[in-house]
């Protein structure tokens, strides 16, 4: 039976690098040498084909770097790497909890160091290339360094509670498990923004009065208490911008990205407050964490009920039942299922995003949220025409246009 598993889990893998490269082929059916009508009012024919040999050169980027992944992965799979990792493990440790940590701690340092030389190309050459890159050498590796580091810190915390949840609990593993994986997940939204971004950026108090002003007379306006507005200095690592909105209990910060206040007006910023709020009033941060529990829940007893057959760990080469390999095969064959997750998500996610809009272009002037997308669109070279399948696939946010329409037919 574990030799069919094992086939399983190939195809598996197979299926979803197939499905990922078709729909990334699919969307560059879209692409267009001239610039399209409906694209004419934001683009003009010079910023469009940069727009478009962006996305030409992150697509050749992306292809390779998929093909490199795809095939070492596979080449672990049939060679029985993972089994040979964990064996090696076992040399140096006989914990049943410290087993599956050294296993993971190497496969996360081995996975970034694969990865480094690409994420470096992007960054230094094609981001560079196009003027999107504003990150130094010397910031570049101290990012993945304290990434690195804090993978494997979280994931000591998390993966070692769960071993010893396995070897202690039994029958409830599966409920203790999901526990200990929703108070992180609440944890981390509470208080990223105070404890994990400051490793990375300052955060420091919006100083500019005329916008700070502008924005807290909108929130008296719609009743919403904002405790702080705080800019990021997110120009020491690129010109892209954003905006995000934290809150733990009833303190409320909305984060600006300073690159974000360099391209937009004040009357556009607030639209960022507008549309932030309205994610809270409507508890849209609070559904998609729900929306997460639930999915963690499910993933969590089907994999308790995978831990009832050990052929399942059988089916990474190894010769006996093991909770690491059980992991990571379960990882896997879990494939179908997270895609359809993936799938409600970002139907879920665009259609918040949809309301988020309506309620900021009807409580505020929905040409400034019309300008602040277009302008938005424009300096990051965004893809305005996705393929429709690869949107649906991938998108967690309405396409710029389809938004613009949208928000055309709130004054109708």
């Amino acid at each position: 039976m574990y030799s069919t598993i094992f086939y399983i889990i190939i195809w598996l893998y197979v299926f979803e690098f197939v499905l990922s490269k078709t729909l990334s082929y699919l969307n560059t059916m879209n692409w267009s040498n001239e610039l399209p009508q409906e694209l004419a009012w934001i683009y003009d024919a010079q910023k469009y084909s940069e727009s478009m040999n962006y996305e030409k050169a992150k697509h050749i980027f992306g292809t390779i770097s998929w093909l490199v992944s795809f095939f070492t992965m596979l080449l672990v799979l049939l060679f029985g790497g993972f089994w040979y990792l964990y064996d090696f493990v076992s040399w140096f440790t006989t914990s049943e909890i410290l087993r599956p940590i050294y296993f993971f701690w190497i496969i996360v340092f081995m996975q970034t160091l694969l990865s480094l030389p690409f994420s470096y190309y992007f960054t230094f050459v094609i981001e560079e290339k196009f003027g999107f890159n504003k990150s130094t050498k010397k910031l570049f590796f101290l990012d993945t360094i304290k990434s690195l580091l804090l993978s494997m810190i979280f994931g000591l915390l998390i993966l070692s509670l769960i071993t010893w949840i396995y070897l202690k609990t039994g029958n409830n593993f599966w409920l203790y498990s999901w526990a200990v994986i929703t108070f992180f997940s609440v944890f981390m939204m509470m208080f990223y923004s105070s404890i994990i971004v400051p490793l990375f950026n300052k955060q420091t108090p919006l100083q500019d009065w005329e916008l700070r002003t502008s924005i807290e007379k909108f929130a008296t306006w719609v009743w919403f208490k904002l405790d702080n507005i705080y800019v990021i200095d997110w120009s020491k690592r690129s010109s892209k911008a954003n905006a995000y909105f934290s809150w733990f209990w009833p303190k409320k910060r909305i984060v600006l990205y300073d690159t974000l206040i360099s391209d937009l007006t004040t009357d556009e910023l607030v639209w960022v407050l507008a549309h932030e709020i309205w994610h809270y009033k409507k508890k849209h941060t609070i559904q998609m964490l729900a929306f997460s529990v639930i999915q963690t829940g499910i993933m969590f007893y089907i994999f308790w009920l995978a831990l009832k057959i050990p052929e399942i760990s059988y089916a990474m080469w190894s010769n006996k039942a093991s909770f690491a390999l059980w992991l990571v095969a379960f990882w896997i064959l879990y494939t179908p299922i997270s895609i359809v997750f993936w799938l409600l998500w970002n139907i879920l996610s665009r259609k918040n995003e949809y309301e988020a809009d309506e309620y900021a272009g009807k409580n505020f002037n929905p040409i400034e949220l019309k300008n602040a997308l277009i302008k938005l669109s424009r300096n990051n070279l965004s893809n305005l025409r996705p393929h429709p399948a690869y949107e649906f696939f991938n998108y967690s946010h309405p396409t710029v246009l389809k938004r613009l329409s949208a928000l055309d037919k709130i004054n109708k």
